[in-house]
């Protein structure tokens, strides 16, 4: 069996940068070995810091000192319909004759990108990858990690669906168990086996003896924090899992004059004590932060040098001298819609720029404000200095300044379960009289599409909670409700979810309509429509920019830059109105006069300047205003931090 190393953290840490740096150095170092590179990160950047183009088989990643070395970026949809295409008929004629659904209504679930794709995928692909055996080591760059703990635990997502296969095809053998004397026997179907095997073999797979897993972080508060939380998480859900080593990425270490880089130093100095502390006994490695991205093969393998074979960090080329753009001092803009969103790419300051532009709006207008993650691993009770929780809490001493933390998980299955009982009390009421008997097996069927549920489907739960808050009155007085998404990739997948969630309603609609004459199942059928109205509105409320509308946050910096083009494109696309950009931690030198004689924040500045030179041109009408934020000594985080960080906001011209 190939051996798996994963590469997991809180988005924006650098997961991609380390885990290419790894496999290009174990590639040079091992020539006689095959090695694989693998994203499950929906919002992909290998092909970004490789700077070549992927189609969607792994490619071959040309090195100067040799090693094979390949590459691949899932096609989440295109992996997932290749690996149900010899399986659809067997797979369609199952549920249509052992269930009430017709074939037309269970193709578009088939047709569509469905939710969870991207983590189903990825455990597809590895498990395909192990029976082949073509490479000896594979390297997986996971999504951020409240996604990627839900990728770990997708063996028992699917067991569920495999249990709901089987039940439907059991439909035979168990009216005939129930009314014949002598049963009746049926075989599994034969693809039910082989994907009980594949559960098998991932669950398998993800254990200590047979992967790696190394945990990223950078030195912020906010990331240490994600860092902890998480390895609690893994030892709950994979206990078989453990954390290999610690990478602390984008360090800086020594004594320093400048007062951003004495900060970031100080900064680093800490998170090396909360990681003795709260990782004992795991490898700790360091990635210095040389103040320039990592891009090429050439590039990652100095890198992977500098933290996996702890060499000095070697000096980089620096981007050329450009000029910067002409920016003019702005106000804060003005937010009219009463739902916005903020999206990007993970780690460039999304929970920040949300807490701000709440902030902003509660001091300027004086509405009630209620900021609110959907991320399944939010940072906001770090910026307000809170336990927030999943009950709209007041922050910052304001009682009409809101933040909360949506639990989309437990909003769905407390939806789920209120269900389960209903339907329970049904049948409990009337099989004792005989009348429906049928309902036994129909109840099943209905537990289990509550049960199958892919991840994903939950975090619309969270948008109806949201939506609720819209509705509220607070005296009168409008709210404004500011979401903080989770990463890209994520992001785009619950904006495209309502017409799936449509779908999946109509279904547990039609489970029930044999059985539509008892009450309680009447009462059940009222809530679902109720939520397919709500998912409706949800639809009106995205696509009028009267009432919703998008900020995109971003670094300057190549990657993000890259990633935050193809988010506006997709956006346009839904659509979904774009208000401006946020281009977050600008090193200006009116605001760090030192750091103009740094060597670290000089290279930083000259790839900052070279990538603001032709955003405008890049953006024009994808997006409307374009907001540089700046880059502060300390984090965001409490109230005069946030006073501090929204005084400076300059416009693009």
């Amino acid at each position: 069996m190939a051996e798996l190393a994963f590469f997991i953290g809180k988005g924006g840490v650098g997961k991609t940068t380390i885990s290419s740096a790894y496999a290009v150095r174990e590639a040079a170092r091992n020539p006689r070995k095959k090695f694989l590179l693998l994203s499950t990160d929906p919002a992909h950047s290998l092909a970004d810091i490789f700077k070549v183009k992927f189609g969607d088989k792994p490619q071959r990643i040309r090195l100067s000192l040799g090693g094979q070395l390949f590459a691949w970026q899932i096609n989440a949809e295109k992996q997932f319909r290749s690996f149900l295409e010899p399986y659809r008929e067997d797979l369609l004629n199952l549920i249509e004759s052992g269930t009430i659904f017709s074939r037309s209504e269970i193709e578009p679930l088939l047709e569509t990108t469905l939710p969870g794709m991207a983590e189903l995928s990825a455990l597809i692909a590895i498990d395909e990858l192990l029976r082949e055996g073509r490479y000896d080591r594979i390297i997986v760059d996971t999504a951020p990690i409240g996604h990627t703990l839900r990728m770990f635990e997708l063996p028992q997502h699917f067991a569920r669906f495999l249990e709901f296969l089987d039940l439907a095809g059991s439909r035979d053998r168990w009216l005939s168990q129930r009314f014949s004397k002598s049963g009746a026997k049926s075989g599994s179907q034969p693809f039910l086996e082989r994907w009980q095997e594949m559960v098998i073999s991932v669950g398998a797979a993800l254990t200590s003896e047979n992967s790696e897993l190394f945990m990223v972080t950078s030195p912020e508060e906010f990331s240490l924090n994600e860092a902890a939380r998480s390895a609690d998480a893994l030892a709950g859900s994979v206990p078989g899992l453990a954390i290999s080593g610690i990478v602390l990425n984008r360090a800086v270490q020594g004594k320093n004059s400048c007062d951003i880089c004495a900060s970031r130093a100080s900064m680093t100095a800490s998170a090396k004590k909360f990681i003795a502390k709260n990782f004992p006994d795991v490898p700790v490695l360091v990635g210095e932060d040389a103040g320039n991205p990592v891009l090429g093969a050439g590039e990652l393998l100095k890198f992977g040098e500098h933290v996996f074979g702890k060499k000095k960090l070697a000096a980089s080329p620096a981007a050329s001298r450009a000029k910067m753009p002409e920016i003019e001092t702005a106000p804060w803009p003005e937010i009219t819609a009463p739902l916005i969103f903020t999206m990007g790419k993970g780690g460039v300051g999304k929970t920040t720029v949300s807490a701000a532009l709440g902030f902003r709006q509660r001091l300027e207008t004086g509405q009630p404000v209620t900021v609110c993650s959907t991320d399944p691993a939010p940072s906001l009770d770090d910026v307000f200095q809170s336990n927030v929780s999943s009950k709209p809490k007041p922050v910052l001493g304001d009682k009409h300044f809101e933040a909360l933390e949506v639990d989309s998980v437990g909003e769905f299955r407390a939806w789920a379960n209120a269900m389960q009982d209903k339907i329970a009390a049904a049948f409990s009421t009337q099989s004792a009289s005989g009348i429906h008997v049928d309902l036994s097996f129909d109840r099943q069927i209905f537990s289990s599409l509550l049960n199958i549920v892919p991840p994903g489907v939950d975090e619309i739960f969270a948008i109806f909670k949201i939506l609720d808050l819209l509705r509220s009155e607070n005296k009168g007085a409008r709210r404004t409700v500011i979401i903080d998404m989770a990463p890209t990739g994520h992001a785009l997948e619950l904006l495209r979810m309502p017409e799936r969630m449509l779908m999946w309603s109509r279904l547990l609609l039609k489970s029930l309509a044999p059985h539509r004459t008892l009450p309680l199942a009447q009462d059940v059928a009222v809530e679902i429509a109720g939520l397919g109205q709500q998912v409706r509105e949800l639809v009106n409320i995205l696509q009028d920019p009267a009432r919703s509308s998008a900020f995109a946050v971003m670094l300057a910096e190549p990657m993000p830059d890259r990633e935050t083009s193809r988010l506006l494109d997709t956006l346009k696309e839904l659509p979904v109105s774009v208000e401006a950009v946020f281009v977050n931690r600008i090193l200006m030198p009116v605001s760090n006069k030192v750091a103009a004689r740094c060597a670290r924040c000089d290279r930083a500045r000259r790839w900052q300047i070279a990538t603001l030179a032709g955003l405008k041109k890049r953006y024009r009408g994808k997006a409307g205003a374009i907001y540089l934020l700046p880059n502060l000594p300390d984090e965001i985080a409490g109230k005069k931090a946030l006073q501090s960080f929204t005084k400076e906001l300059w416009l693009l011209a």
